[in-house]
């Protein structure tokens, strides 16, 4: 089942002439919907941190992974993915619903071309339900008030944080929104969440210049932040194994995956 919430004036608020960070992201992880302006700001802040692109990638891969943990291992059905991007292949919807295909999903992001391609991720199986929010992750109670449309509050639910605080540029609001939501949802509930680094331990330095860049060239503005900062987002919350790591090396398939300057972990609400 799909359900739908019809974006208003869409079309009004796509600026294609200025770099977005849904579609830069798309354009570094061999996506088609980005325009000239995304790919050579891609290009540049590539040439400035090179490894931007296998960042992208690893990210998009914790996402597999940690949705076939949540749904396989810790049994959840329930899912709120926050700052969903431009849709490619196997969204949080696919992933779960492969696995339990009653899994029921809400998407949540306030980018124009994302709610464009709404269509495309609103479909999922007939057991289950996939909808989408117009919302803004710097307003979590209206998140709260649209997932609550679709999704039973009373039960768990994984809240997938992925790459989406780095765009809230006050660390004292963005644990304030993880807290909001996470207040929302019971025991039993998890948290996954990556976030970009500057940390020299992952080697993160490069990270500086190419987000100075990014933040005259292009939009929303970003901000990367320590291990002890992003670590503060889980307070209140029992990290599972590996904990906060390079979000390339969680549970991943092989011991060489390399270390990347982007954080990542998955935590459960007691």
């Amino acid at each position: 089942m799909s359900e739908r919430q019809h974006p208003s004036d869409v079309s009004g608020r796509l600026n294609t002439g200025v770099a977005h960070n849904a579609r830069v992201w798309n354009y570094w992880i061999g996506g088609k919907d980005n325009y000239e302006i995304d790919q050579q700001v891609g290009d540049q802040v590539a040439t400035m941190f090179p490894v931007i692109r296998d960042v992208a990638r690893a990210d998009r891969h914790f996402l597999g992974r940690s949705v076939r943990f949540l749904t396989a291992d810790c049994g959840v059905r329930q899912f709120l993915d926050i700052g969903t991007g431009l849709p490619t292949l196997d969204n949080t919807h696919e992933i779960a619903q492969r696995i339990a295909p009653e899994s029921r999903i809400v998407y949540v992001d306030n980018d124009p071309i994302v709610l464009v391609h709404a269509r495309s991720l609103l479909t999922g199986t007939r057991q289950g339900a996939t909808a989408y929010i117009d919302a803004d992750v710097h307003h979590p109670d209206g998140i709260v008030e649209g997932a609550s449309a679709a999704l039973d509050l009373d039960r768990p639910v994984a809240v997938m944080m992925l790459g989406i605080l780095n765009f809230v540029l006050d660390t004292d609001e963005a644990q304030h929104i993880v807290r909001r939501i996470m207040d929302s949802v019971p025991s039993g509930s998890y948290l996954a969440l990556t976030h970009p680094t500057t940390d020299t331990d992952l080697g993160g330095e490069g990270n500086v210049e190419a987000m100075k860049f990014w933040n005259e060239n292009a939009t929303p503005p970003i901000t990367a932040r320590s291990r002890a900062e992003i670590s503060s987002f889980f307070d209140g919350l029992n990290l599972v194994t590996p904990g906060l790591v390079s979000c390339s090396q969680w549970r991943a398939e092989s011991n060489s995956a390399a270390v990347l300057p982007q954080f990542g972990a998955v935590a459960l609400k007691p």
